[in-house]
């Protein structure tokens, strides 16, 4: 490994103010009792890992939840200290800090730039207060209004905002209007979510009881295409999957990569090493088992006072370690890399983490995804037509093993 490695670091805030019926991240509400014993135990985590960690440098850093700013300044101060205590952190790192517009006033927007932050990431969802309420948000549309301007005011020039489609009775108009209102704002990026019905969650429960509709795919399908137009035409470049980047200048057009693309995301996208520190946070790095590299990927423990008791007792944090075989590991570098609209997976860097060329390991299933007009292959990369775009999910199957 170079000595300058670059590294994302994604620290897990599991808290929240309210759990969202729709939402399966290891995310709880009222347990503000644990707050400061979870905020001590993540900067004993980040305490291992800082010797092991010497021949990486910190290129992200991913503050993420749960509801980060449900924690006291003091509290998000301490995790901070113990970042750069712990870690050699590039003088250019992009550091993000999620925030629910709900739970943030211009102190606490103020304290995150003081500690270095230096892109915000929002999770509106929605302006209309139906949907607001349907997906059990604590914020109105007004809260949005005044945490944006807010930020704004305290110098955040680079801003995120989420946004949620596809919900059960939601029309193509709801829809434009939430465009509408959100390009009004003007931010630097957008990533907009298929509303999904995962297992175990309220939502889920709501539509096996029959209280709610299921979500509606094709419905979902025309909305994604309607952001597709609005938002090229507006002037964001659609470089991912669920995320447009505000074209800074002409040569954004162009350019596989905007310059506003989210860079920690992006160390997911392209299979690159990433620590997650806190309860259920995952990790993907290469390790040395003998002579020979491997690419291992494990998640910590998810309860929080469980994750809390085992650093506090010096215990592994680990609930699952996994080695990657080679040909997983590859084709993940196909599932990630084909969500990058415009970059694709790249030849040179698939060669660069693998040792061989994509055209050659998956030279039967490239073939068959081209001719069905589902893939672009040339000298430079693998990427996905519009029509695989809309179909990426049945794309991404085909690299696995089993498929």
């Amino acid at each position: 490994m170079s000595e300058l490695s670059p590294l994302g670091l994604y620290i897990h805030i599991p808290f929240c103010e309210r759990k969202c019926p729709y939402c399966d991240f290891n995310t709880y509400a009222g347990l503000e009792a644990l707050h400061q014993a979870t905020v001590d135990a993540l900067c004993a985590e980040m305490e291992r890992w800082a010797a092991r960690m010497a021949q990486y440098t910190v290129a992200t850093i991913f503050i993420g939840g749960g509801t980060p700013t449900v924690l006291e300044a003091r509290q998000l101060g301490q995790l901070f200290e113990a970042i750069h205590r712990c870690f050699r952190v590039a003088p250019t790192a992009e550091i993000t800090c999620e925030a629910n517009p709900g739970t943030v006033d211009q102190a606490k927007f103020a304290v995150l730039r003081t500690l270095g932050v230096n892109r915000l990431s929002m999770g509106v969802q929605s302006f209309r207060p139906d949907e607001l309420r349907f997906l059990g948000r604590i914020h109105s549309a007004e809260d949005v209004y005044t945490a944006y301007a807010t930020a704004r005011e305290v110098g955040f020039a680079n801003i995120n905002l989420d946004f949620i489609f596809g919900l059960p009775g939601q029309t193509e108009g709801d829809w434009q209007a939430t465009l509408d209102e959100a390009l009004t704002l003007a931010p630097e990026h957008l990533s907009l979510y298929s509303l999904i019905v995962e297992p175990d969650t309220p939502l889920f429960h709501w539509v096996e009881s029959g209280r709610s509709e299921a979500p509606d795919d094709d419905l979902a399908a025309t909305l994604y295409e309607m952001a597709l137009v609005q938002l090229g035409a507006a002037g964001y470049v659609h470089y991912e999957v669920s995320n447009w980047a505000r074209r800074l200048a002409p040569e954004d057009e162009h350019s596989e990569m905007p310059r506003l693309a989210c860079q920690h995301n992006l160390m997911y996208w392209r299979n690159q090493a990433y620590l997650g520190i806190g309860p259920g946070a995952h990790s993907h790095l290469h390790v040395h088992a003998g002579e020979v590299p491997v690419e291992r990927r494990w998640g910590n423990r998810k309860p929080v006072a469980g994750y809390n008791r085992r650093v506090q007792a010096g215990g592994p944090l680990e609930e699952f370690v996994e080695e990657i075989p080679p040909r997983l590991a590859m084709a993940e570098s196909m599932m990630v890399g084909l969500r990058l609209v415009r970059e694709g997976v790249r030849l040179d860097r698939f060669l660069a983490l693998h040792g061989v060329l994509p055209t050659a390991i998956f030279a039967d299933e490239l073939k068959q995804l081209h001719k069905a007009g589902l893939l672009i292959v040339d000298d430079e990369r693998v990427q996905l037509t519009r029509r695989g775009l809309l179909m990426g999910n049945q794309v991404f199957l085909q690299f696995l093993p089993e498929a």
